[in-house]
């Protein structure tokens, strides 16, 4: 019996660890700064709120600066608020793809169609407002990204590294739950069979008795 719930417990443990691993996770991932020329690139900006149940509203704007002209100003390029995308006349009018997610953590864009004048400077700016019942907080936040666009795709021996250490760790995952799950199969069978064999060990005594009658006293 205490075998059996050991098992049981192990067995919590190991569901308890595969729901928090399926639980969403933000994470703060730096953007790709090289470009394909004629080639869609993806711009990444993450900003996680520490305190998701507080409610929060976002507005979002994307700027671009020339490289090395600090006179000319930025242009604005995109305004995300309240489920409403506006994209700015310009350059990039008819290029540009909204990327975040519903709820905001991820407020990345993608430009379709990259050209050479799209090297230079990103600013993603974020600004919050954090409602508190007695009181609003807001923060702002900005995010820069230097772009450079390239004729043909570069070799990225990390991203190479990254992505087949990653699979290698899906397959250890995945055999280490299968190994989990072997384990406490035979766990939970080899107890059953323990009850099993207790229990019919326990109700053969009787017959065993009635077979072999205690021998009569003679005077």
């Amino acid at each position: 019996m205490v075998t059996q719930t050991r098992v049981h417990l192990h067995t919590l443990v190991l569901l308890s660890f595969l729901v928090h691993l399926s639980q969403p996770v933000c994470v703060d991932l730096p953007s790709g700064t090289e470009a394909v020329l004629g080639r869609p690139m993806t711009l990444t900006c993450i900003s996680c709120m520490k305190r998701e149940e507080v409610k929060a509203k976002t507005r979002v704007d994307w700027y671009y600066m020339i490289k090395n002209d600090t006179k000319v100003p930025a242009t604005h390029m995109l305004k995300y608020e309240n489920d409403e995308k506006v994209i700015s006349d310009g350059p990039f009018k008819g290029r540009l793809k909204w990327k975040g997610s519903q709820d905001l953590q991820d407020i990345s864009i993608e430009i379709l169609n990259i050209t050479y004048n799209d090297s230079g400077f990103y600013v993603c700016h974020v600004q919050r407002e954090f409602d508190f019942n007695f009181f609003t907080h807001s923060v702002n936040i900005e995010k820069n990204i230097t772009l450079k666009v390239n004729e043909k795709a570069s070799d990225d021996p990390t991203a190479l590294y990254s992505e087949i250490m990653m699979y290698v760790l899906l397959v250890f995952l995945t055999f280490w739950l299968l190994v989990e799950m072997v384990y406490c199969y035979r766990k939970i069978s080899k107890s059953d069979e323990q009850a099993q064999d207790t229990a019919t060990n326990y109700l053969a005594i009787p017959s065993e008795q009635k077979d072999n009658p205690a021998a009569p006293v003679t005077e």
